[in-house]
């Protein structure tokens, strides 16, 4: 069971008075892969020219470019909501950047009123995430959204 308010507490501890936006998302997706068992992949989408683009991330190679509203990071993104899917094959739309992957969690990032990322976390395993999880996680991304615009 992971202590995510002591997740929380490493991540401030991490990204505090560091003004770089790539800095602070390795970071906190090293933290997240250090923090959280039985992951694939753990990383970030940026929202860039009317898509998701790849950021920072722990894992194999993953997808470029997602469509806003494609794929489970694209709807996360286009509807500003959690998605947590027990089973990614049975989503509509998925896109398989990793054939290993069998649940998945995504969290937008807000700022200036817009998503302006996507915290992404896969697993090989079904319903892997929990409601602890997503809001433990969603919580990780708020501290993200506070320290969003003095990022750089």
């Amino acid at each position: 069971m992971t202590d995510y308010q002591t997740l929380r507490e490493q991540l401030k501890s991490l990204i505090e008075g560091i003004p770089y936006q790539t800095a602070n998302l390795a970071n906190a997706s090293a933290l997240l892969w250090q923090e959280l068992g039985d992951l694939n992949w753990a990383g970030f989408y940026l929202a860039r020219d009317g898509a998701l683009v790849l950021g920072p991330f722990q894992g194999k190679p993953a997808c470029i470019r997602i469509p806003w509203g494609r794929g489970v990071c694209g709807t996360a993104a286009a509807t500003g909501q959690t998605q947590r899917v027990e089973n990614v094959h049975d989503f509509p739309g998925h896109i398989a950047c990793d054939c290993a992957s069998n649940s998945e969690l995504v969290v937008p990032i807000r700022f200036g009123g817009r998503v302006a990322a996507v915290l992404d976390i896969d697993s090989p395993c079904f319903s892997r995430f929990t409601e602890e999880d997503q809001a433990g996680l969603e919580g990780f991304a708020a501290i993200l959204e506070e320290a969003w615009g003095s990022m750089s």
